[in-house]
């Protein structure tokens, strides 16, 4: 059974490219357009990571991660945030702070090895 993975971006480029990629490597996804029913899509697909944009359409990707860590039935899922904008560097040992974090713009190689990592 392959692998899930929650894919969260207001960039329906960025979705189109990650989807293929991912599946092309063997996971199963799932993208969101926005965070506003995470919490029902975890529930419904079970995903073994959330991959998501700090930035979304009126909606900030690390609140969201806060959210998920906070919660006892998804605080062990872990969370790689994406951004071009941030540096979340230091916010990865933190309470309610993502597992990863990749900067864009991001080499393709280097997304899917943390990925990995996560997933291990």
């Amino acid at each position: 059974m392959s692998k899930k993975i929650l894919i969260v971006d207001d960039d329906p480029d960025i979705l189109e490219i990650l989807s293929f990629i991912l599946a092309d490597t063997g996971y199963e996804t799932r993208a969101l357009t926005n965070g506003k029913t995470i919490f029902d899509d975890i529930k419904n697909f079970k995903p073994n990571l959330v991959l998501m944009d700090v930035m979304l359409a009126g909606m900030d990707g690390r609140v969201i991660c806060e959210n998920i860590k906070a919660n006892k039935l998804t605080a062990a899922l872990p969370v790689i945030l994406i951004s071009g904008t941030h540096n979340l560097s230091e916010s990865l040992h933190t309470k309610g702070g993502p597992d990863d974090f990749v900067a864009k713009p991001f080499d393709l190689d280097y997304l899917l090895s943390k990925v990995a990592r996560q997933l291990s």
